[in-house]
């Protein structure tokens, strides 16, 4: 069975496998789910050199990082484990906010290592930046807890790259995670010629467009009740139509290339460099195989020149959050 290959986080950071797992979908957002299943998945992972999984203490309100923990807990050596804080949550889910204040990050990482069940993260993320809190006593606090042996690398998610850059002058930046993916192509102006002068690695998350770019769904009724999706504004009426009508196109080529949508999707993601990783979330075996196979889907420059023809950046309809959520990014 084809084993993934590695991939290095930055010029000198870690090197993690070529393609990550989110967990998010595990616990929340995309409809209910099986522990049992996502406990499967991990291990799955696992066994064929995924190495690199993905949380955050906001998903499922702490539940994530429990399950991830409970996954991990005999195989802790085999995983580089990532986590994030900063969007806080009240007891029944509700968002309160974006929090980076130094005692905030403090106690954050303390509650994740408890939760995880693990004595140090590998790789600690502030998911949001705080606009009211200097990013250099965020990123101070979190070094210190990395010269505390809690954490091993510090990370930022959805920071504008002023954000990057000031961050990284206060202490070593190894990773900056924002969305990539052929209907999410922002990053491509600013944010990763940023990370790239300066060595800092990339984390593409919603590599497949939170799923859209699979070509399972032809409809908004296609979602389950409790799914995030049917509130996004990519999946709602004429936006859903115009998008389905472009991953249509994603779909044919797929068909010529003998490979599925969503490997075709990811494949596009991996020639965007070396140094990127993306981490598209799962919560069934099957599908970790199928994105696994995105490794092996070789794109000729030709097909790249086809698929930024048919979605360049800017291409999709729709803003990729909600209002609220358009406002805690690239910040």
């Amino acid at each position: 069975m084809f084993q993934v290959g590695k991939r290095r986080l930055g010029r000198d950071g870690p090197e993690v496998s070529a393609i990550g797992l989110g967990c998010m979908g595990m616990s929340e957002f995309y409809g209910s789910g099986s522990e049992q299943e996502s406990i499967a998945t991990i291990h799955h992972a696992i066994d064929r050199g995924v190495n690199f999984l993905d949380t955050a203490d906001m998903y499922g309100v702490g539940k994530n990082e429990e399950l991830v923990g409970r996954a991990i807990r005999d195989r802790r050596d085999d995983v580089f484990l990532a986590t994030k804080f900063g969007n806080v949550r009240g007891p029944n889910g509700e968002f309160l906010g974006v929090k980076g204040d130094p005692a905030y990050v403090r106690s954050a990482c303390e509650a994740s290592l408890k939760r995880l069940g693990v004595e140090v993260i590998d790789l600690y993320y502030q998911h949001r930046v705080d606009p009211n809190v200097h990013i250099e006593d965020t990123v101070g606090e979190m070094s210190r807890l990395q010269q505390e042996g809690k954490v091993r690398y510090l990370g930022l998610s959805e920071a504008a790259p002023r954000t990057i850059r000031a961050a990284n002058a206060t202490s070593r930046i190894t990773a900056v995670q924002t969305e990539l993916s052929l209907w999410s192509r922002d990053a491509e102006a600013e944010v990763l010629p940023t990370v790239r002068e300066l060595g800092i690695g990339y984390v593409a998350y919603s590599p497949l467009g939170r799923g859209f770019l699979t070509g399972q769904f032809k409809s908004p009724d296609d979602f389950p009740e409790d799914d995030f999706r049917k509130h996004h504004p990519r999946f709602q009426g004429e936006n859903f139509q115009k998008n389905l009508r472009l991953v249509e196109e994603v779909e044919a080529m797929a068909k010529e290339k003998g490979c599925t949508t969503a490997q075709l999707a990811l494949a596009w993601v991996l020639a965007q460099g070396e140094d990127i990783v993306p981490i598209p979330g799962t919560k069934h075996v099957k599908y970790l195989d199928e994105n696994i196979g995105a490794l092996e889907v070789e794109l000729t420059s030709e097909d790249l020149k086809r698929l930024d023809a048919i979605l360049p950046p800017g291409a999709a309809a729709g803003e990729r959050y909600h209002v609220r959520g358009m406002e805690t990014v690239n910040l």
